[in-house]
């Protein structure tokens, strides 16, 4: 294990792509430890044998079709009038708007460098800190890992064996309640800062009802995902088929925006980033499996549980091991690698797996958001040209907001629990 470990540890320091490094890492492994190179290969392509993984290229293709039908820009529209009135003005609207596209997207990098482009020009003129436009809009991105369909999620409950309607389900509540203290953050900086309102007045139910009508294809998405999941219309692998379908007649025949020049656009997208997820899966199978191979999981759980028997104390552990790691590596490498190792720890203390997994699923994608490796910080800043320096000074309030957030959640179970119980049973 040792070598796996010097080598994977080497790639990341010489700047070598998380994935990359994962593959060249296990294969280093296997080849020392003389394991056969046709098990490796088997492991890596077998891992792509998933009838519920192909909810993620549905979904991913389904989220690339609605950016181009114009749903974007009318739940802009819709946000600006929901919060434009509140302090902080256009950073309110980011972080409503990353609840509403986190339906849609289900990225929250995507989320994130997409408002980065739309809203971060006109925040600067606005006169919004750079730093803080580039972290609020880039911790925005953690609703959409939680709130229904997450790709995360989906990727969870297939490495975990875990519901995935039970998942989006649990999402629900906890990604309302992280767009609330989200938004109390950006108040209380905006109080400090004198930044402006868009509107000086609260919408009427008038401007709400229009807002809400113009909006509802894409407000439903999510709902009869959902409720078709729940009442056994479709499995979440063709909730994702449902998706695209629904996204191509929402943008040819209702918004009429989706060309054949954009539909194109969106093909080469979805195949680029396709590609990116999939070797990261396959390249993490193989990663997981040296892991296993090794003892590590065992050796691991044997550790942790010699700490404490309080399944609170090896929770907050857990949390902060996991925080760590999503510094250093990208958040689909993270669930793939770390699900099989500290979820059978989770139940064997007694911690329901959706519970986790939605604790797990924010953390992960925390990790993205925080020096020194954050693929979503460095997407925000390099988009909006923000020293990282000024941007990890710039998150804290919404960093401390998210943890606050984190202790209630895993110290109130029910919370998360609520719904997914609720519809379920």
């Amino acid at each position: 294990m040792i070598w796996l470990g010097l080598t994977f540890v080497f790639l990341l320091a010489i700047g070598m792509p998380v994935a990359f490094s994962v593959g060249i890492s296990s294969l280093v492994y296997f080849v020392v430890e003389q394991v056969p190179v046709q098990i490796v290969i088997q492991r890596m392509v077998s891992s792509t044998q998933s009838f519920s993984l192909l909810a993620v290229p549905f979904f991913v293709l389904a989220g690339n079709l609605m950016n181009e039908t114009g749903i974007t820009k009318r739940l802009i529209k819709f946000s600006t009038v929901l919060t434009g009135h509140m302090l902080g003005g256009l950073a309110q609207v980011s972080v409503v708007l990353s609840l509403l596209m986190g339906g849609i997207s289900g990225s929250a990098t995507a989320d994130a460098a997409m408002e980065c482009r739309i809203l971060g020009p006109d925040m600067e003129k606005r006169g919004f800190n750079k730093g803080f436009t580039a972290a609020i809009l880039a911790m925005g991105g953690l609703i959409t890992a939680t709130f229904p369909p997450s790709v995360g999620l989906i990727l969870y409950g297939v490495t975990g064996e875990v519901s995935i309607g039970r998942l989006f389900m649990a999402g629900v509540i906890p990604s309302l309640l992280m767009t609330i203290f989200l938004m109390i953050a950006v108040h209380v900086t905006s109080k400090k800062r004198n930044y402006a309102k868009e509107f000086e007045k609260a919408p009427s139910l008038k401007d709400v009802f229009t807002g809400i009508a113009d909006n509802i294809w894409a407000i439903m998405f999510p709902i009869i995902l959902i409720v078709g999941i729940r009442f056994g219309l479709f499995t979440p692998s063709e909730a994702g088929a449902f998706a695209v379908v629904y996204a191509f007649l929402v943008g040819i025949f209702v918004y009429k925006e989706l060309t054949l020049k954009k539909l194109f656009h969106v093909l080469k997208q979805t195949g680029v980033d396709l590609a990116v997820i999939m070797f990261i899966i396959i390249c993490s199978n193989a990663f997981g499996y040296a892991l296993v191979t090794g003892q590590v999981p065992q050796t691991l759980a044997a550790l942790i549980s010699g700490i404490s028997s309080n399944k609170y104390v090896v929770l907050a552990i857990v949390m902060v091991f996991v925080f760590v790691v999503g510094m250093f590596m990208e958040a689909t490498a993270n669930v793939l690698i770390l699900t099989p190792i500290f979820l059978p720890i989770m139940t064997t203390l007694g911690i329901d797996p959706v519970h986790f997994g939605i604790l797990f699923m924010i953390l992960v994608t925390m990790g993205g958001m925080t020096p020194p490796i954050g693929v979503t910080m460095y997407t925000a800043c390099g988009i909006l040209d923000c020293p990282v320096e000024v941007y990890t000074k710039e998150s804290l309030p919404f960093i401390i907001a998210v943890v606050a957030l984190l202790v209630i959640l895993a110290l109130f179970p029910q919370i998360v629990l609520f719904i997914p119980n609720l519809v379920y049973g």
